[in-house]
């Protein structure tokens, strides 16, 4: 069953997903939480992994035209999305090991997101904490020249790319239901 929710399940499946990174890097190659989180990888800060959301697309095989029944009125149907983040990690060490580091940092997300492939149950935070939702974790391809572009003025570092979907982000817009309140058949004799 899908789950569905306002506009904050965008950064709630983020937040989920940096909590299941941050349970698998931290303190083996992460010392603190902190240093797992969502941003670009230009404005880091002190991170050593970051996500950065990078694009949001309709998913239309997932798309639905049913409206849902709400009592006295019926709800537009939730828009379907993937979201697809750019996962890069970032070294504070010396010239000699950072490389080294930020390789540990990445094959260690990459096993966890192979391992860990679906976001549910309690990985889920937000107003998606509590509810039945399940949103599939999807290593994607991107083209390099893509992956570049998404590091204007800075030289590129290797990074991952995931898709993570589908998401359902309610509508607002209602359609006023008329209850049938009574019925006339008419009935003619044929000649």
């Amino acid at each position: 069953m899908k789950t569905t929710a306002d506009y904050t399940v965008i950064s709630d499946v983020g937040l989920s997903l940096v909590k299941v990174l941050r349970e698998a890097l931290v303190p083996e190659l992460i010392a603190h939480p902190d240093g797992v989180g969502l941003a670009h990888p230009h404005d880091k800060g002190d991170m050593n992994l970051s996500l950065y959301l990078y694009q949001i697309m309709e998913n239309p095989d997932f798309r639905s035209s049913d409206l849902i029944d709400q009592g006295g009125a019926l709800r537009y149907p939730p828009i379907a999305l993937d979201l697809s983040y750019l996962i890069t990690a970032h070294s504070a060490s010396d010239v000699l090991t950072r490389a080294i580091d930020e390789h540990r940092i990445i094959g260690k997300t990459l096993q966890t997101l192979h391992d860990h492939n679906t976001l549910r149950g309690t990985d889920l935070v937000g107003s998606l904490a509590g509810t039945d939702g399940a949103f599939r974790i999807v290593k994607e391809e991107i083209p390099l020249d893509t992956a570049i572009s998404l590091f204007p003025d800075v030289p590129y570092k290797l990074s991952l790319n995931y898709r993570v979907g589908p998401i359902y982000v309610d509508s607002n817009r209602l359609k006023p239901a008329v209850r049938v309140r009574e019925r006339q058949v008419k009935l003619n004799q044929k000649q």
